[in-house]
Order: C-alpha cells, then structure tokens, then sequence
C-alpha cells in the first residue's frame, strides 16, 4: 500500500481532502439552519410557522431526490463496470430492518395525508405536499440503499461527496422532526397526567399545535391523530439508520480497499435456544409491564405508585440479567487468546462510535436521578427503586458496550494449518501407507465424538468413500492398526471446548438482543418514568428537567435500537 501511494496519488489527495472537508461544513450548516428553524417553530417565535419548516425539508428531499435519480442513472449506465464494494456495510440484515421501518413510516405517511383531508380547511398547503414528498423519498432512499449501500465511489468523487452529505444531514433534520413532534406529544401527555395528580406548585400550559377548525369526520380525525404518536418510533428509528448507511457511504468515497474474501456470517437458530428462550420470557414480559404502565399511570396517585414500582422491578431484574450475561461474556473472551482486527472499518468504527456516544444519553439521565435521590428532602418509597435502577443502567451499558465492540473488533477463528493436515500411517504388509484426510472429515469426526461415538480416526480403523455408493469400509484390523498421538486427541477436546464456549457466546448475544428490543419498546411508547415519579422535577425544577429528558431520551432510544442490530451482527460472526 505505500509503494502504490507514489507523489502523483499524495498530490491528488489534497483536493479529494479538501472536498471531504468542504462538503462535510456544508453539511453541518444545512442542519444547523434546519435545527434552528425546528427550535424557532417549537418555542412558537414570531414570524415563523410550521409551514416553514416543512417547506425546507421539502425543499432538501427534493434536492437529495434528483441527486439519487441521477447516481441511479448514471449506475445503470456503467453497470458493466466493476465496482468495488465494502462488504462490511449494508448488510443484508440492516436493509431488511430498515425496509421494516419504512413500510411502517409509509402507514405514517398515509395517516397525515388522512388528516390533512380531514383538517383542509385550515391546514398549509405544505402539510398535505409534505407527507407525499416523504413517502416518495422514502421508497426511492430504501431502493437506494439495497441497491448502492456497499458502494466504494470512485468517479465525481467530489460531486458524490456533496450529495450523500445532504442525504445524511436531511435524514437527521427529518430525524429530529420526528423526535421534536413526538416529544411534544409525550409533554403535553405528563401535563394532562400532572393535572390529573393534583400538582398546583407547577406551573403547566400545553403546547397545543392542533388545527383550529372542525374534523369532516370525527372518528377518522381520531383514528389519525392517535396512530401518528404511535408510528413515530419507527420514523424515527428508519430515518437515523437511513443516516448512518449514508454516513457510511460518504466515508467510503474514494477508498482504497484490498480485495480478500469475505465470509458469508449467516444467522441461525441452532444452538440458541436457552437464549432466545430466555430473551422472549423478557419480552412478553416487558410488553405486559408496558400496558399495565400505561394503564394505571395518571388515574390516581396510588395507581401511579405501583405502576412506578412495578417498572422499577421488572427493570432491576433485566437490567441484573443483562449484566451477569456481559461478565460472563466478557470472562470468556479473557480466557481467550486471539488477536483483534484493527484494520480500516468505517461502518465498524462508526457502530462503536455510536454505541458509546448514544450511551452518554442514558447516562445523563442515570446521574441526575442519582443526585435527585441524594438531595432531595422528601423520598416517597417508590422512588428508592430509581437509585439501584439507574446504577445498573450505567453498569448496563458500560458492560455491554465493551462486550458489542471487542466482538466486532475481534478476528473471525482460523484453523491452524499444522492441525488441517493429520497424518495417519498405517503398516500394512511391511509398507507405509500416508493418508491425508481433509479438514472437514476431522471436524464431522469431532461432532461424532460429542455425541459419545468415537470417530473412525481415532478406532483402529481407516474410513473411505466408495465412489459408487459413498459408502464406509473398515479395513481389517488383522492387517492394519492405526497409530494416533496424545496430539490427535487434544485437538478434539481442544475443538469441543472452543465449540462449546462459542455456543454460550451465541446464546448471550440472542439473549442481550432480544433484552435490547424490550428495553427499547417502554420509552419508545411512552412509558417513561423520568417524566412520572416527580422526584427529578422537584429538584431540578419542571422545565430544566423536561427539557433534559427532551435532549436525552431519543439518544437512549437510538442506542438499545443499535445495540440490538450490533449484537444480532454479533451473534452471526460468533
């Protein structure tokens, strides 16, 4: 790689540096006046409407519209040449999932169309074009993705550069339409629910952005208005994956990559069965805790109580599970010896990146309920359950963290050349006979082992195959005898230790995955203790605490969504 990289190629990539610096500040100042724009709306500032905003979002997904028809033009065209590929993004399993969300943010879509008929009296005209732009970009964005995710773009680098910047930034601008709308919603819920509680020494005035006109129908407006706020999550869940694979992508442009062959990690069922067992006990189980939470929260005080307490346990004892999973985890790999792989990996080094800085959500969270515990003067018995619950989240993360990332780092399992080739001499009638049976016929022989028979290598016989029938013989062992060392045995045991830690392995990661997606599914739906034991809002004070929770929640939202998609990457290299 050096001695390709001659002056002509250090001189050229100056502009290429160049451009990936440009674009990136464009980037960030296409956000930042969408960010600011989003603000100005949320807090009502004069001058600026909703109509504005969605106007500029629809303006940046027609730009990224045309660029996408384009690049998807101009492939077709060249589509005899050969590309170069990074085979580590875009899996095959990220696109199915988020195809998932986008069928799912195509039902949003139609929902706000419904309801821009029903309210189109006194709505924008921009609400009713808004969601029909997304829907188009949404199915163009995922053809996209399947198609041109693994892409290494080597021409009209810096036009490319450009264009997958805005794709990436108007992705996250949408991203954070999303959580804005959502949030807004979910305040405007805790109000109603403070109000119901009795809290007078808090000052409460709902945010109410509904239209001021009558629906045309009444039932549908309703249907509308309360499926949007539960499709929200997975909008919100589709356009940050959408942004990390573009992310990606602007990464890879122009990239050297050495060409070697990539191994083809498959996910099976096999040999996980105690984890998925246990795994879906802690999702039918989260799911019911949701609903009873989401039932009695804010009907009265004591109802609210034991719904609080009833979270906080049930989360202690995953949170407990998950943890002892990790260190056990963890202890195997310290009784390993096997080096790391720490070659270039943007798409690696972006879900590390992503594991530790969504965490920082989570974790701000963790400390201010923390310090609300320790100073605040009145403790009702429900809210001591906060203090070992937000201890284990920090914990929780931390371990899971390093488990996720050393296993993505770590280098896939290669046999060791001396122990592929096994000699077997065999005296027959004064003369030497070498034979050398492949690496597979071992392996198969081990699975034999494992279920208490003795291989045919290691009896006093030799197996062939009959070319005819594929059929076994033993040769006579008044003729023969088969001399195997202390050597051949160990490798057996040797194997079977290292399968069977590979099992628990596999088994921690289908249990972690599954936990992930039950710890996603209470704050992506709204229940959300932060908001409702009060503790936090008492210390901090009611707006400074909504508006950290605001901040953080949809980073501790992202991170189980990505924690879960790394560990199910995890559990098929394993």
């Amino acid at each position: 790689m050096e001695k390709a990289a001659g002056s002509p190629s250090v001189g050229g990539s100056y502009p290429q540096k160049n451009a990936e610096i440009l674009s990136s500040q464009y980037g960030i100042n296409l956000f930042l006046a969408g960010l600011l724009l989003t603000f100005a709306w949320a807090v009502h500032a004069v001058g600026i409407s909703k109509s504005h905003l969605l106007s500029y979002l629809i303006t940046l997904m027609l730009i990224q519209l045309l660029w996408m028809l384009w690049y998807l033009g101009r492939s077709c065209t060249q589509r005899r040449l050969i590309r170069d590929k990074d085979t580590h993004a875009g899996a095959r399993w990220l696109k199915c999932g988020i195809t998932l969300f986008a069928v799912i943010t195509l039902i949003l879509d139609s929902f706000k169309i419904g309801y821009y008929i029903d309210f189109s009296n006194c709505l924008s005209p921009t609400e009713g074009l808004f969601p029909v732009t997304h829907a188009v970009h949404t199915i163009l964005q995922v053809y996209f993705l399947w198609c041109h995710a693994k892409d290494i773009i080597q021409s009209f680098k810096t036009l490319e550069r450009f264009g997958v910047i805005h794709s990436v930034f108007t992705n996250l601008l949408l991203w954070t339409n999303g959580v804005l709308t959502e949030s807004k919603h979910q305040l405007n819920e805790h109000k109603e629910r403070l109000i119901t509680l009795g809290f007078g020494n808090i000052t409460i005035v709902l945010d109410d952005h509904a239209p001021q006109c009558n629906c045309t129908t009444t039932t549908l407006c309703s249907i509308f208005s309360q499926g949007i706020y539960y499709l929200y999550p997975f909008n919100i869940e589709y356009h940050i994956l959408a942004s990390t694979m573009l992310y990606v992508l602007w990464k890879n442009i122009g990239r050297k990559v050495e060409h070697h062959q990539q191994h083809k990690t498959p996910f099976k069922f096999h040999g996980i069965t105690v984890g998925m067992i246990f795994g879906l006990v802690v999702l039918t189980s989260t799911i019911a805790i949701v609903v009873v939470y989401l039932i009695q929260i804010g009907r009265s005080k004591m109802k609210s109580e034991l719904a609080l307490t009833m979270f906080y346990l049930h989360a202690i004892f995953v949170l407990a599970l998950m943890c002892t999973a990790g260190i056990v985890a963890l202890l195997i790999y310290r009784l390993e010896d096997r080096s790391l792989d720490n070659s270039k990996n943007p798409a690696r080094k972006l879900d590390a990146e992503l594991l530790v800085g969504t965490a920082a959500g989570s974790w701000l969270l963790s400390w201010g309920s923390i310090l609300a515990i320790i100073c605040a003067q009145a403790h009702p018995k429900y809210t001591w359950y906060n203090l070992p619950y937000s201890v284990l989240v920090i914990i929780e993360k931390y371990i899971q963290n390093l488990f996720i990332i050393e296993s993505i780092h770590r280098e896939q399992e290669k046999v060791n050349d001396d122990i592929k080739t096994l000699r077997i001499v065999t005296i027959s009638r004064g003369s030497t006979l070498s034979l050398t049976p492949s690496y597979k016929e071992i392996y198969n022989g081990r699975a034999a082992l494992e279920s208490g028979e003795v291989p045919c290598l290691l009896k006093g016989s030799v197996c062939r195959r009959e070319n005819d029938r594929g059929a076994k013989e033993e040769t006579s062992q008044d003729k023969s005898s088969v001399m195997h060392s202390a050597s051949d045995i160990s490798f057996y045991s040797r194997n079977s230790v290292t399968n069977n830690k590979r099992r628990i392995l596999k088994n921690i990661a289908a249990f972690l995955f599954l936990c992930n997606l039950s710890l996603w599914i209470p704050p992506a739906f709204g229940c959300r203790p932060e908001y409702d034991n009060g503790l936090e809002e008492i210390v901090f004070g009611f707006e400074p605490w909504i508006i950290v929770v605001n901040l953080a929640m949809p980073f501790s939202i992202f991170y189980r969504m990505h924690s879960a998609a790394s560990l199910f990457e995890v559990n098929c290299k394993t």
